[in-house]
Parts: structure tokens; sequence; C-alpha cells
């Protein structure tokens, strides 16, 4: 008999993230049918995105999120014994499945791609995985950045943040960062961000009158609400502005920011949302693209690693309270 954990998310947030939401339930797993696997789980994403999309589900269930994990046992020819691959099973530990199942618009499991030698596996979760598509195609391709051109993140510090400043850095682009402690503004720093701020404790407004005199080109939007509306007030005529996230607004019941819609007008601004299924076609593209420049030594990824199954709601909570600087996630 093989016991499998997961961890059940019992209920909606009521605000903040808690830990209590969740429950951690122990299950006997069925024998291999023809075309299932049994996975291992190695390493565990914790992403913002989970917040907003529970919310559309219906607890209690297991919750959602991405890993890596070693196949234990195998009747699917694709997917052989020891081998590893990306899983959509979400916060399970050991899990009987079918790979082929869909998941919205992901397969449940799909093998994991080759990285160059030495790289961590779990920068399929980051740098090399959803994180660095996610900032490879939602700001090369909606903001489509030109030399000399400025470029704001927001969020700069996260896993998705700290990739799209460096790969503006790449473009030849100035990258100004915004981040919540000065230990993260720091590091932005030492990533090649030409100007970071801690937005706790200096006004956006202020820093781009002094880090953006001739205005905004590009804006790549992890958080939302008020400095959002900011950005957009030093933004210039046409700029492009990616909405990736609004992490400030998730676990608010009301939005009480002033209205960006005149702002769109009157600058004839291009703001675009974007999930970044949306380039599936292109996946492994993005992949290996981030993987050369992680090699190359031209990206930077780094990450905030929690260790044990048990503590994953944990990393959870960390990721809503900022404490992560780079990409979050859990060592099984």
């Amino acid at each position: 008999m093989v016991v499998g954990r997961k961890w059940i998310l019992k209920h909606h947030f009521d605000g903040e993230v808690t830990a209590d939401a969740f429950q951690l339930v122990s299950e006997e797993l069925p024998p291999l049918k023809e075309g299932e696997i049994q996975i291992k789980t190695e390493w565990i994403s914790v992403d913002p995105y989970m917040l907003p999309y529970t919310k559309s589900m219906s607890p209690p269930m297991t919750m959602i999120g991405s890993s890596v994990a070693l196949v234990e046992e195998s009747k699917n020819s694709k997917f052989p014994k020891g081998s590893s691959v990306i899983s959509y099973a979400g916060w399970v530990e050991r899990a009987v499945l079918n790979p082929e199942t869909k998941m919205r618009t992901m397969p449940m499991c799909v093998p994991a791609p080759a990285l160059p030698p030495g790289m961590n596996p779990s920068l399929l979760l980051g740098a090399c995985g959803m994180p660095g598509n996610t900032a490879y195609f939602g700001f090369l391709e909606i903001c489509q950045p030109k030399a000399g051109e400025t470029v704001v993140v927001s969020g700069a510090a996260g896993a998705v943040g700290s990739l799209v400043g460096q790969i503006a850095k790449i473009k030849g682009c100035t990258v100004i960062g915004f981040a919540g402690t000065d230990d993260k503004v720091a590091w932005l720093k030492e990533l090649g961000f030409d100007h970071a701020f801690n937005y706790k404790k200096v006004s956006v407004k202020d820093s781009l009158s002094h880090a953006a005199p001739k205005g905004v080109d590009c804006y790549f939007d992890n958080v939302g609400g008020e400095m959002s509306v900011s950005v957009m007030e030093a933004m210039n005529k046409f700029g492009r502005v990616s909405v990736c996230g609004a992490i400030s607004q998730y676990a608010e019941a009301k939005n009480n920011s002033k209205c960006i819609l005149p702002l769109c007008v009157f600058k004839e601004l291009k703001v675009e949302g974007f999930l970044v299924p949306r380039w599936l076609h292109r996946w492994q593209e993005g992949i290996m693209a981030m993987a050369g420049w992680v090699a190359g030594g031209k990206i930077k990824a780094r990450e905030t690693i929690m260790e044990g199954f048990t503590n994953t709601p944990h990393a959870m909570v960390g990721l809503f309270k900022g404490t992560n600087t780079g990409k979050m996630i859990v060592k099984v």
C-alpha cells in the first residue's frame, strides 16, 4: 500500500492569506491503470496567481499549483519510470494521475525540459518555467521594448519582475524597479537595475520624477492599485503597459484606486492584460531562451526556498507578506 499526502484548501480566504485555511490529509493511492503514472514531488511552486484562481473554485479541494516530480511507477510509455516531469496536480506529495488529463489550459503533466548542466531542476518552476515565460512573452510581446526606452517594473523583486528587469537591460533599456524592502532594493541594483526604490519609504511619483525625467515608455505591472496609477501618470504618449498581476488587490474586497481609464485615453496608452498559456505553442522557445540567458550569466535567478512539504502553506503566507526575494519555492 502506498500512501500519499496532499494539502486541501478548506475554504476561501477572508482577506489575509492564512495557513489555517489548509488541511493536510493522507490517502491510499490506487493501483496504476493503463496510461497512468505515480509521481513523487520534489519541488513545489508557490505563486500569486493561486489566490485569484481559487476564488472561482469550490473548496474543499486539493490546492492548485505546479511542481517538479519524479516518476516512481509508470504504465505510460511517454513517461518512463525514473524520468522527471512538470506536474499541475497541485500540492501533492505523491499521486497517481493520467498525464494527459487537462487542467484548464494545461495538461496534467509534461516531461521536464532538459536544462544546461549544473542548473537546479527547481529553475523549471521559476526562471526556466512558467514565471520565466511570463516575463519573456508578457514583456517582449506586449511592451515590445526598444533600446533607449525607459521601463518600470512593479513587484520588481519577485519571481517575474526580477526577470523582466533583466530582460529589459538585455534589450538596452533604462530600468526602474519598485520593491518593498531596502534589502530587495539593494538586490535589484546588483541585478543591474538603473534605479530601484522602496515604495514604502518614498513616493512613486517623486521617484519617477527623479529617475525618469523624460517619462516612462513601458510598464510591467505586477501590483495594480495606487502604484500603477502613479506610474501611468508618468508615462509618455503611446506608452505600453503589460498587466501581469494585481497582487495588491487580490485579497481586498473593494478596489479604491483612482480610475486609470482617463490616463489610457489622454496618453493614448496601450494597456493589455495577459495569461501566459496564450503562448503554449511557443513554450519551449521561452524556456530555452531563458535557460540560455541564465547559463550565460546574463540573467541571475534567485530563489527563496522553504524546506518540507508540511511548510507549503507557510510559503504561501510568506509570499503574500513579501518575505520572498525572487521565486518562492518549497523543497519537498
